[in-house]
């Protein structure tokens, strides 16, 4: 925690600072588009539900507590078992305990590390629908990577999947990015659920569960900045 206190975070503003000066990445032509417009329901009920049980993260940290517990609610809902008010993000650290997810989330964190790495969500998804006795068929987690051998074998996987969300409606898909190579922001792990695929313009969108975002926005599949994790979590009937 101090080493990311006084060596890294100054590191992250100091490449945040020299890229807005000289205007590249996401202060280039490197922009996410926000959606501004109110969210209109498509039919796809997996798709609605995410849309509309979508919340923000009550902790800097807990960017992966507001991803999941969308998650959890719509599929809940879909359903028919979200009895009562929607699960919260607090009654959620309660009940799964996994990998000390709770203790992850405070301001100490669990042994001093805080967040979740892409592994760890995995196992804190699958947790979760075992939890909330969730059906589903699989829970898959899909590391992207820039190295040309395997790259494009994982980016049709992703299209696939991102295509198959956006048709079907019978997965969701928790991306694990890099923020700072989207918005104007830190370059920094950032969880979030995927809420739209355009397969026209190949437009990625994202449902940030950050608070300085208030719309969701828009990114490209095939942008350079990419590379970086995606997380599936499935729930096929």
């Amino acid at each position: 925690m101090i080493f990311l206190k006084w060596v890294i975070r100054p590191y992250l503003y100091f490449q945040y600072f020299l890229q807005r000066l000289a205007k590249r990445g996401t202060f280039g032509e490197d922009q996410a588009v926000y959606l501004q417009k109110p969210y209109e329901n498509t039919g796809n009920v997996i798709k609605d539900g995410l849309f509309r049980h979508h919340v923000k993260q009550f902790h800097e940290s807990a960017c992966s507590v507001a991803a999941v517990v969308s998650v959890v609610n719509t599929l809940l809902e879909k359903e028919g078992a979200l009895n009562g008010p929607p699960v919260t993000q607090q009654d959620l650290l309660e009940t799964v305990r996994t990998a000390h997810w709770k203790e992850r989330m405070s301001d100490t964190g669990y042994k001093g590390r805080r967040g979740l790495p892409l592994h760890t969500l995995g196992q804190v998804v699958k947790a979760a629908l075992e939890a909330y006795e969730i059906p589903e068929q699989f829970v898959e987690t899909v590391q992207a990577t820039g190295n040309p051998s395997s790259s494009k074998r994982v980016k049709h996987l992703l299209r696939s999947r991102l295509e198959q969300f956006e048709m079907k409606g019978d997965c969701l898909i928790i991306s694990h990015f890099d923020q700072g190579s989207f918005i104007q922001d830190l370059h920094i792990p950032h969880i979030s659920p995927v809420g739209g695929f355009d397969r026209v313009s190949g437009k990625v969108t994202l449902l940030d569960v950050d608070t300085t975002q208030i719309y969701p926005y828009q990114v490209s599949f095939d942008t350079r900045n990419l590379p970086g994790s995606f997380h599936h979590s499935w729930s096929e009937r």
